[in-house]
């Protein structure tokens, strides 16, 4: 009967390292790669775009090793929440958590909004709420299933994701060297145009900034932590994978685009969900004499934004359920069902999600842009705060005189793994919008409308510091205890 009861309040750990190696993988791979990517290479150049999402790349590695080293030692649901709880500030996890939250909660109304555009390929007569709906009640279906229902899902989105771009490789590599689509093209396209790398050093830094959001999503490996079956295996797999599926799905897969398509063609310029047929990878294929590229991308991309909205759910109803057992939302929200799903968290996202969307669909929209504005940076600060409490765990961990061959996972190049990442997030945090403080006078609505996340954020942790009196903890007395 104990054991009964101790399963029903408490996550079921069914995530496999299967499970947990292709949600890292997928993770990262979405419509940025498959539709962003060509904007960015008409804007810096195919040189300046491979530089950009190499850079990014780097960082977010930096910060998935640091992530891994937390996550296996200590493989909780609440990840960089607990984490920033711990070894940081009690005021710090609140915040990261509710940040987070919110974050995936709005991205909930992107993801239906984005389904139904890209339904409307097929079926353009259709009314697009209809297509959203369906979806959504797809998305809790996975999530009401188990864990495991959760895992299946994502792992079968994201193979179908792998798959794509490794054909897409394999096709333009044939290309290149002229074994399909006719004469050989080579690597004359790479520096045409204006070169290889144009628009100067702004254009680059805005490019960095786009690469940033195409890779968030990565960090939710670490929520998946409290949920896995060997954690201390598992997630320094999926870890360990992430520089080579960096270089392989961004890094590879822009060189092969530059290689195919010069920067100065003006079918770069378009790609998002209402023009499939411009992105580069349907441009590719096009070229290679694939019939019906334009609608095997699609539902490539359909893909893509079904695996957010599903993860988005299932990161909202954890996030929620941690903080309810950091009692720091409602106690409701820790209750679970028989297959270990936290019921009345993911009946409050879905509510919240679907209340966002319906506000993008009556009046002039403007409520969903400021609900939108308010999450953008909101990946970016849960990144910043995974560097911040792996460089006091480790500070921590050493200073208490602990062995790091007890870690299960150690990341390396540390300090400079985090150092190097959280200067990074910061710094574009702080330079989301430059231009605004560029011109002849300040865009005062334009800095309100793009960093409008960090005094929500900072209210966050300022009215819970208050009212909770929580303090910087001193690195002897964090709590490295991980039962």
């Amino acid at each position: 009967m104990e054991v009964f009861c101790l399963e029903e309040n408490n996550l079921h750990r069914k995530l496999s390292s299967r499970h947990i190696s292709m949600l890292a993988i997928g993770g990262s791979i979405g419509t940025g790669l498959f539709l962003a990517s060509g904007s960015a290479i008409h804007q810096a150049g195919a040189g300046g775009a491979v530089l950009a999402y190499a850079v990014i790349g780097m960082m977010v590695f930096f910060l998935m090793t640091s992530l891994g080293e937390m996550s296996s030692y200590m493989p909780v649901t609440g990840s960089f929440s607990t984490y920033s709880s711990r070894f940081v500030d009690p005021a710090l996890g609140f915040a990261m958590g509710w940040n987070y939250w919110y974050n995936w909660a709005i991205t909930i109304a992107v993801e239906l909004s984005a389904g139904a555009l890209l339904m409307k390929y097929w079926f353009p007569n259709t009314p697009s709420y209809v297509w959203s709906l369906l979806f959504l009640i797809v998305f809790v279906i996975f999530n009401l299933i188990s864990v495991r229902g959760f895992g299946e899902a994502e792992f079968w989105f994201a193979l179908i994701k792998v798959l794509a771009i490794i054909v897409f490789i394999i096709v333009g590599i044939l290309m290149i060297f002229g074994v399909i689509g006719g004469s050989a093209v080579g690597f004359s396209n790479f520096h045409a145009g204006s070169g290889a790398f144009h628009g100067g050093y702004f254009t680059l830094f805005q490019l960095l900034i786009v690469a940033g959001f195409s890779f968030q999503g990565t960090e939710l490996v670490g929520v998946t932590a409290g949920e896995s079956k060997e954690p201390g295996k598992s997630l320094p797999k999926a870890v360990k994978q992430i520089f080579w599926r960096i270089l392989l799905f961004y890094v590879l897969a822009l060189l092969v685009i530059g290689f195919l398509i010069p920067s100065n063609d003006p079918r770069l310029l378009g790609g998002d969900e209402t023009q499939i047929a411009l992105s580069p990878f349907t441009i590719v294929f096009s070229k290679a004499g694939l019939t019906g590229a334009a609608s095997f991308i699609n539902f490539i991309v359909l893909t893509a934004v079904l695996s957010a909205g599903n993860s988005a759910i299932y990161a909202c109803t954890r996030m929620l359920w941690n903080l309810s057992k950091e009692k720091q939302a409602p106690k409701k929200l820790g209750e679970l069902n028989h297959r270990g799903v936290p019921v009345f968290a993911l009946v409050i996202t879905v509510l919240v999600g679907g209340l966002t969307f319906l506000s993008s669909l009556y009046g002039d929209g403007k409520v969903y842009l400021w609900l939108l504005n308010a999450s953008g940076l909101s990946g970016f600060i849960a990144w910043l705060g995974i560097a911040i409490s792996h460089y006091r765990f480790r500070k921590a961990w050493v200073a208490q005189g602990k062995d790091l061959a007890l870690l299960p996972y150690r990341a390396r190049w540390f300090p400079f793994g985090p150092i190097f990442a959280g200067v990074f997030c910061f710094v574009i945090i702080i330079g989301q919008n430059i231009q605004a403080f560029t011109g002849p006078s300040i865009d005062w609505q334009a800095v309100l409308v793009s960093y409008i996340s960090i005094p929500l954020f900072l209210i966050l942790y300022g009215v819970y510091k208050w009212r909770k009196k929580t303090k910087y903890i001193p690195l002897q007395s964090v709590n490295l205890d991980n039962d």
